[in-house]
């Protein structure tokens, strides 16, 4: 399991005096559609590491498979996820369309202001 791999990775890391670590789940590596979206579902567990989290999700196969398009297509799928990924605490994002995904972490950061308030 990928908390058990990160953990061990981490602790890895830390005994070698390495401690700026990212945490890259990766999407599309070896997994099948529906583990990639199981993933997604579940990137909000990946906080208890207290580690910095990427997504590379930018036309990523598990988008265009699923809705049937080819990957130039794909931004609006992309975006989506993008926003599903930063509201689950993902704070780094690998893309390929610079200008719409800062445009999704403008628009998820207002969100999350106002949920950070909510919750302290």
């Amino acid at each position: 399991d990928l908390t058990y791999f990160f953990s061990e990775r981490i602790a890895q890391l830390n005994s070698l005096g390495v401690n700026d670590v990212i945490i890259d789940p990766g999407f599309g590596f070896s997994k099948t559609l529906m583990q990639n979206f199981e993933l997604m579902a579940y990137l909000k567990y990946f906080h208890i590491f207290d580690e910095p989290i990427l997504v590379g999700i930018s036309r990523k196969s598990m988008i265009y498979r699923l809705l049937g398009i080819s990957p130039e297509e794909s931004l609006n799928g992309t975006t989506v996820l993008n926003s599903v990924a930063l509201l689950s605490g993902a704070s780094i994002l690998r893309v390929h369309d610079v200008k719409e995904a800062v445009e999704c972490v403008l628009l998820t950061s207002q969100i999350q202001q106002f949920d950070h308030q909510t919750t302290q």
